[in-house]
């Protein structure tokens, strides 16, 4: 059986971090910048980033709609810290009129951005993540804080009191980076999730 082709939205963020760390879990990788990569993955990574900036690009670059559609035609999807914010139904101080982030309704959740405060204010700890044996080493850079969860929304880590990863059928999120800690175990889950086995 060959590997699941995932995608990483190459327009700003961590994006040569998240191939890597897909190649180390057996997927193929490949970068994201225009519509006919969408159509060639089998589930996508959103990365961390500017989530204004992103969805501007997204809108420049004609991703926006065909990337709403396939999140709501089942695509699997992984968000980290912007991509979270992206990935939500709701997103709360999203930004000024016109070149605010713009949600792609992947998961029913509500975000927060910059929930933790400033840049100045960014941490790293120990995350207790469901379905894990030893907690992930959570790095929160200007992170966003989930304010509510749907139905059918699974949390799997707080932090704060706040949920920081979440899931919803096939789309994972994460308010932190773990693209840059070098613990693959949220990176493969994705992957089992794209393979259909998890």
């Amino acid at each position: 059986m060959s590997a699941v082709r995932i995608g990483v939205l190459a327009l700003q963020g961590d994006t040569r971090e998240h191939l890597a760390a897909l190649r180390d879990c057996g997927a193929e990788s490949m970068p994201v910048r225009r519509p006919a990569e969408l159509d060639a993955v089998d589930g996508l990574v959103l990365p961390g980033g500017e989530s204004t900036t992103i969805s501007h690009l997204l809108r420049e670059v004609g991703l926006l709609e065909p990337l709403r559609a396939r999140l709501a035609g089942g695509l699997p999807a992984y968000g980290a810290c912007a991509g979270m914010i992206l990935l939500a139904s709701e997103i709360l101080d999203a930004g000024t009129r016109g070149r605010e982030a713009l949600p792609l309704a992947g998961i029913d959740i509500t975000v927060r951005r910059n929930a933790f405060g400033r840049q100045v204010d960014s941490f790293e700890g120990d995350v207790a993540f469901s379905g894990f044996d030893d907690p992930v080493h959570g790095i929160f850079i200007r992170a966003p804080w989930v304010e509510r969860v749907g139905d059918g929304v699974q949390v799997l880590a707080t932090a704060v009191g706040h949920p920081v990863a979440v899931r919803q059928g096939p789309v994972l999120a994460t308010a932190f980076h773990p693209e840059i800690t070098g613990d693959r175990r949220i990176h493969r889950l994705f992957v089992d999730i794209v393979n259909g086995r998890r």
